[in-house]
């Protein structure tokens, strides 16, 4: 399982208020003028550290080195944000010249700060068009102001998992398409139990298993920011239909209050007790990596798997959903930058390549061709995310230079909504959206 999904919004903000005092990073191009052919050590950081993974980024490196002989990469492993960010600063022969993190969030702050070259140059040498390369979300979230420091590298696509066997029972004949149906469905797969449930058919409460503020309103294709850069939260109706859909899921399926209380007895989001596996929630929303986690569990009915719903009145984008994903790129303190660039455009570009890192890691590929590929392995229902991560309506959060923090804003505003500490939406949307404002001001 991806540790981005376990990424909290301290961590985020962590993160940004750290890259916040790396502007000094350098903007260093004296790097860029190193010969690719000539025999160099390039220096690879990555944060993966399950062993299956780590093996996994061995072999995606040992093909490259067989196709780059010249080129030798000194891998290092399970390195968080805060150490590569530490190195970029400081620079030197041990600190990495190519890197690869979790956080989505970042990039803005990376390609704000220098932190990372700008990649538009090294695609355009090669002769690559990021935009008819990669999907169209993470082609989205690799890039900020037109600066693109990063590309993806597999990425996560969020669905609909439910429980067949539930549905039978509650005599729903398929997965629900839009909102009104998932409502519905919601409702009629909800057992009471005394004050309780036997079973819940949804929980929608943002402090549950990655039903964030985002990955609802995903959904809803929001905008965010205007062209300007000012914040749109208040403004924009798909924000606030998101919001009045989650609270009404809250209301409808017993109340914060009751729904808190069972939340808190259910079982942990990582391990084989997830309410998912056990049947105590009937329907999960969830990244892709749910299913091997699902199975592993060994549930005693059957798992569905289908793309989230949609709002009624967008029912033709049906099939998209919220996508994130791995990123990499090259340090701007790095003196073999070409030779970096052999690295970045081969892990995130080959087909094969990105193929076979899916297969041993089971994330979504991160190029369209290798979304279409023969040679992907995988379970039939894990087709659901790799159709999403290909449908041009599937959306993420755009890049901000202060990281994640306008995120935890708005999630932090649906803690408060969805308990009913705050009543007003109106009000409370545009108060989120002046504290983005000033936010992003002050990084400015």
């Amino acid at each position: 399982m991806p540790k981005r999904a376990r990424i909290t919004s301290f961590a985020l903000i962590a993160s940004a208020a750290l890259l916040t005092t790396s502007a000094c990073t350098g903007q260093s191009s004296t790097g860029s003028d190193d010969d690719a052919s000539a025999e160099t050590t390039l220096n690879f950081w990555h944060a993966w550290s399950a062993p299956a993974e780590v093996k996994a980024v061995k072999s995606l490196i040992a093909g490259f080195e067989k196709a780059h002989p010249n080129i030798h990469v000194n891998v290092v492993g399970n390195m968080t944000d805060d150490k590569i960010n530490q190195a970029l600063r400081a620079g030197g022969s041990k600190a990495p010249d190519v890197i690869s993190s979790f956080t989505t969030n970042a990039v803005g702050k990376f390609c704000s700060s220098g932190a990372l070259v700008d990649l538009n140059p090294f695609f355009e040498k090669s002769g690559i068009d990021p935009a008819k390369t990669f999907p169209t979300a993470m082609n989205e979230y690799t890039q900020f102001e037109g600066d693109r420091c990063t590309a993806p590298l597999l990425g996560d696509a969020y669905g609909l998992y439910y429980n067949k066997t539930a549905f039978e029972k509650a005599g729903i004949t398929s997965p629900p398409k839009t909102w009104s149906e998932f409502e519905s469905d919601a409702k009629k797969l909800t057992i009471a139990q005394g004050d309780s449930y036997k079973q819940l058919g949804f929980m929608p409460n943002y402090h549950g298993w990655e039903t964030t503020t985002e990955h609802y309103m995903g959904q809803f294709s929001p905008t965010y920011f205007d062209k300007s850069g000012k914040s749109t939260v208040a403004t924009d109706p798909a924000v606030s239909s998101a919001f009045t859909l989650q609270k009404k899921l809250v209301d409808e399926l017993g109340g914060y209050q009751k729904l808190e209380k069972y939340r808190s007895k259910l079982g942990d989001e990582w391990g084989p007790k997830h309410p998912f596996h056990t049947g105590q929630v009937a329907m999960q929303l969830d990244g892709e990596w749910r299913l091997g986690m699902a199975l592993d569990a060994k549930p005693d009915f059957e798992i569905g798997v289908a793309p989230l719903p949609v709002p009624d009145d967008q029912a033709d984008q049906y099939g998209k959903g919220y996508i994130t994903g791995t990123i990499t790129g090259i340090a701007a303190t790095s003196k073999k930058q070409n030779a970096a660039w052999e690295l970045v455009k081969y892990i995130t570009t080959d087909t094969d390549a990105v193929v076979n890192f899916s297969n041993a890691i089971h994330n979504v590929p991160s190029t369209l061709a290798a979304l279409k590929s023969p040679k992907l392995k995988y379970d039939p229902r894990f087709k659901t995310f790799l159709e999403i991560a290909a449908n041009p309506n599937s959306t993420t959060s755009p890049a901000s230079i202060n990281g994640g923090v306008y995120l935890t804003t708005i999630q932090n505003f649906g803690y408060e909504y969805e308990s009913g500490k705050t009543k007003d939406l109106k009000a409370g949307l545009a108060a989120a959206a002046e504290q983005i404002d000033t936010d992003i001001a002050q990084a400015k």
